[in-house]
């Protein structure tokens, strides 16, 4: 099957994928069950519920939009895959009003951390759906990286306020309400009791190099994507990525 994140617009989540990919292979391996229960919080339209759906699993994504769950729907079809793809219109701190307690192998929490108002009670909820020994894949805004892409551009002073701020935002302006350091996202994983087994940066390097370079110059995405993979694991690196991934597994409890 072709590598549904290998396109040039899916450059920026292809580290991602290849290690959520082998996370989920390795899940099947251990349950001996083919078709995992997945659930994906904030998926919106299903840009990694709809390839994981494709690997022959059951994917239930929560979103709090509606527009993004209907777009959700039509994908799944275009795909071939809607009698695997559930949308739900719910969010983190709400999860268990429209799914269950741990009910699922897997749980996808990408890009919900920087947004809801209490990130370790997300978590915890998120942690809550998974059964016992079930993976988490955790994706979120970096603080190295913002505060690196600001100071390349010039913007010196926003630069050092995201470095100092307690959220990690760069100002008003700042899109984001809420970034991490590596230690944070893993304490919070740590805390809501996940045994992280690896951290990646993402986009360490995807943002900062110019677009028409990659289009126009013969195997350059290949070598990016390459490049991109080797340095995911590595501190320096992680460090200054403009998103953080954490893969871990939900810790049994004694006397469980």
């Amino acid at each position: 099957m072709p590598d549904p994140m290998r396109p040039r617009a899916a450059l920026r989540t292809a580290v991602v994928w290849d290690v959520l990919r082998e996370a989920l292979d390795d899940r099947v391996a251990v349950t001996g069950r083919k078709a995992l229960d997945v659930l994906d919080t904030g998926g919106g339209s299903g840009h990694f519920a709809v390839p994981v759906a494709r690997l022959g699993h059951r994917v239930t994504v929560v979103d709090p939009s509606p527009n993004a769950l209907f777009a959700l729907e039509r994908r799944a079809a275009e795909e071939g895959v809607a009698e695997r793809v559930r949308g739900v219109q719910g969010d983190a701190h709400g999860l268990f009003e429209v799914v269950e307690r741990e009910g699922y192998d897997a749980v996808l929490c990408h890009g919900v951390l920087e947004y809801v108002d209490d990130p370790a009670e997300g978590l915890r909820n998120v942690t809550g759906a998974l059964r016992e020994a079930g993976t988490l894949s955790l994706l979120a805004a970096g603080l190295g990286g913002a505060v690196l892409a600001r100071a390349l551009a010039g913007h010196f002073k926003e630069a050092r306020r995201a470095l100092t701020d307690t959220e990690g935002r760069w100002g008003e302006g700042d899109p984001v309400p809420r970034r991490f350091t590596p230690e944070q996202l893993t304490a919070l994983a740590e805390e809501a009791g996940v045994g992280v087994g690896a951290v990646h940066g993402v986009r360490v390097f995807a943002d900062l190099v110019p677009g028409a370079l990659v289009d126009t110059e013969p195997g350059a995405l290949d070598a990016l994507l390459q490049l991109e993979a080797a340095a995911a694991e590595l501190p320096a690196f992680r460090s200054v990525a403009t998103q953080l991934h954490v893969l871990g597994v939900k810790r049994v409890t004694q006397g469980e």
